[in-house]
């Protein structure tokens, strides 16, 4: 199920769906006598891609996500548990150990280890699979963290967790009722949220990687289709789905079985 999860959402992105589109409108002016058809098509991916490539589209559609919860700010209340959600790496001896771990990882990692800092006796969680390479991500991580200092008796792994879903329960099965922060992408913030209220863990939100940004002002930046916007674009979407289909999975394994008398 894990897999098919994740083959889906990979052609639904806007990127794929839209090429696999433009797909469709080649084959029709190659193959078929809608060419008109196969035209339109065909532009109508073009237009597509460069939509979801603009920033004022992409910043729009991402920005509210991503401010939904504010930073993390200290106080004087007491942190047992600092949680990192996983989320992707390398694994290559050639390279630095932080260069291993994907942007979003390692922002999420340094955002942990400082509020780790801010708590003295507070351990850090690491979580995340090891997804098809030898080492898994919360371990890579784990090098991470020491290389830039923290103790090892302060990190925690849960080195089987594939999804949000599971890092939560995992994580409930010793936070218990003891506080933890919760760090992650501020634009998974909210589902996060949603898998560890439904564990049983109310942890405190520490968003982190912020990326749709209003306040620029270079006309070349703004107005020309980049990567990154398309990125804003894909994650926003992605988030989207992800919520739908925790609403579908809860309506599915919530609702009561009807029993039918045989005749």
């Amino acid at each position: 199920m894990f897999e098919l999860k994740k083959v889906v959402t990979a052609l639904v992105m806007p990127l794929p769906a839209l090429l696999l589109i433009g797909l469709l409108g080649l084959a029709l002016i190659s193959f078929t006598a809608k060419r008109k058809t196969g035209c339109f098509i065909v532009l109508l991916s073009f237009v597509g891609i460069f939509m979801v490539a603009f920033q004022p589209i992409s910043s729009k559609l991402l920005m509210p996500l991503e401010r939904e919860y504010k930073a993390f700010l200290p106080s004087s209340q007491s942190v047992d548990y600092v949680m990192v959600l996983g989320n992707g790496h390398v694994v290559d001896d050639e390279i630095p150990p932080t260069s291993q771990l994907s942007r979003t990882a390692l922002m999420r990692l340094t955002e942990g280890i400082r509020i780790l800092r801010m708590y003295p006796g507070a351990k850090l969680i690491l979580s995340g699979y090891a997804g098809g390479s030898e080492i898994s991500h919360a371990r890579m991580m784990a090098n991470v963290a020491l290389a830039l200092g923290v103790a090892k008796s302060d990190i925690i792994l849960l080195e089987d967790a594939k999804d949000t879903w599971e890092e939560a329960r995992q994580a409930a099965a010793f936070v218990k009722q003891k506080e933890v922060v919760l760090v992650t992408s501020a634009s998974h913030m909210k589902r996060a949220l949603y898998e560890f209220h439904a564990a049983g863990i109310k942890p405190i939100p520490a968003p982190t990687n912020y990326l749709a940004i209003d306040e620029i002002h270079q006309p070349w930046v703004k107005y020309s289709p980049r990567a990154r916007y398309l990125e804003q674009t894909e994650i926003y979407w992605h988030e989207y789905l992800g919520g739908l289909w925790q609403e579908l999975r809860d309506t599915v394994v919530q609702t009561p079985m009807v029993e039918v008398e045989q005749p």
